[in-house]
């Protein structure tokens, strides 16, 4: 079961992405952790985004599209995996069909967690509220200005791949605004409906 989760920041993708990991045993992978994991590694493309990121750049999409390349041939891969903050553009997502297609392998479904602006940044705020109340930590970007921006850097760079991927046919959309149990059955059903197909 090889998918992409999208959706703007808040709109449960962490939860039901823990959801679907416990459920079928495949590993989430983020963007980040794989970064991490390569140059802890050492691997060669692990070294290179060492050297980027060491000199404060962004780490390049052709050195990204390698680390994702190499970590979904790993074992714990073998029956699928949940791309979490990759592909980011369509460049990426591009690059994605390519490499998978170059393993014999394709995506099985993308999933857009379609969400009110408004209500996310109504349910964040609460969020801030309850953490504080139970005496928690806040994140630093738990604000409704980090918040607003992170909505309109996520409107900008990785909308357009909602477009992209209903061009290729694979793009199923849910509401996100569900009962976060309701999202994930409608998760399921989306993923019995690609193991039909397949």
């Amino acid at each position: 079961m090889r998918l992409i989760l999208l959706g703007p920041p808040g709109a449960g993708k962490g939860t039901q992405a823990q959801r679907l990991v416990e459920r079928h045993g495949i590993p989430q992978l983020s963007t980040g952790d794989m970064l991490r994991a390569a140059v802890k590694a050492g691997t060669e493309v692990g070294k290179r985004a060492k050297a980027v990121m060491d000199a404060g750049q962004l780490v390049s999409d052709e050195i990204v599209n390698q680390i994702v390349s190499e970590r979904v041939d790993e074992p714990d891969c073998r029956n699928g995996f949940i791309l979490d903050g990759y592909p980011r553009t369509v460049p990426q997502a591009e690059a994605l069909t390519g490499i998978l297609a170059g393993k014999g392998q394709r995506l099985d479904a993308v999933i857009e967690l379609k969400v009110d602006e408004s209500a996310l940044l109504k349910r964040m705020e609460k969020r801030v509220a309850e953490t504080i109340a139970a005496g928690g930590q806040v994140r630093a970007d738990d604000n409704p200005e980090s918040f607003k921006k992170r909505l309109d850097e996520y409107r900008e760079k990785t909308a357009p791949l909602s477009a992209y991927y209903a061009g290729t046919g694979e793009l199923k959309t849910i509401d996100g605004m569900a009962d976060m149990d309701v999202v994930t059955a409608e998760i399921e059903n989306v993923l019995a409906e690609a193991a039909r197909v397949k």
